[in-house]
């Protein structure tokens, strides 16, 4: 088994992906076994940028025989250029809530037509191995902004992105759908081709 450090200090994370590389050879681990995550500023101008530099962070800490990955994911808007992008979990300013962002989001899409609400939450995954090679993964869900949040599971912009192919939004579509349509997953599924 090859041992895999998430550099998250979300623990839910890296349980999110002990359950997507269940079917690997990866031993998958929180950053605590290497002592925590430590602080990161995430000032790279794209996510491969920020995956990179968490990566990068938690690389000096591990065993030297272990890998790590780190990813950094959003919302990318096409009537807003592709923001609110790496700004995502900030986009209504620092310390902003998730019902802020959300609430920002639908402001400045409140004149946009329906045609042109399309909009897709993308993930790169930051791999580095052993002897320090670095392998970016990249996966996305396509889908469109509703006028309105729907749904009460979920997180973030959930309650008003709905999946291509869907009428109900992620936060209605509960765990299970939205796991097998998640640019996470699908970034995982690019990793897992790619590596394992």
């Amino acid at each position: 088994m090859r041992t895999l450090i998430i550099a998250s200090g979300n623990a839910h994370k890296a349980e999110e992906f002990q359950q997507l590389l269940a079917e690997t050879d990866f031993s998958v681990q929180s950053a605590a076994v290497s002592g925590g995550m430590p602080d990161v500023e995430e000032n790279g101008g794209t996510f491969a940028a920020n995956a990179q530099l968490k990566a990068e962070a938690l690389r000096e800490l591990a065993p030297s025989d272990g890998w790590v990955l780190a990813d950094d994911s959003g919302l990318e808007v096409d009537a807003l250029g592709g923001a609110p992008g790496i700004y995502s979990a900030r986009y209504a300013g620092e310390g902003a809530s998730d019902g802020d962002n959300l609430q920002k989001l639908l402001e400045e899409m409140f004149e946009t037509e329906e045609g042109k609400r399309t909009a897709r939450f993308r993930c790169v995954l930051c791999l580095i191995g052993p002897s320090g090679e670095l392998s970016f993964f990249d996966g996305t869900c396509e889908g469109r902004i509703s006028r309105e949040p729907a749904g009460g599971s979920g997180f973030g912009y959930d309650p008003v992105f709905v999946p291509d192919g869907y009428e109900e939004s992620f936060a209605e579509l509960g765990d299970a759908v939205k796991g097998k349509l998640s640019h996470r997953g699908r970034a995982v599924q690019a990793l897992i081709a790619g590596v394992v």
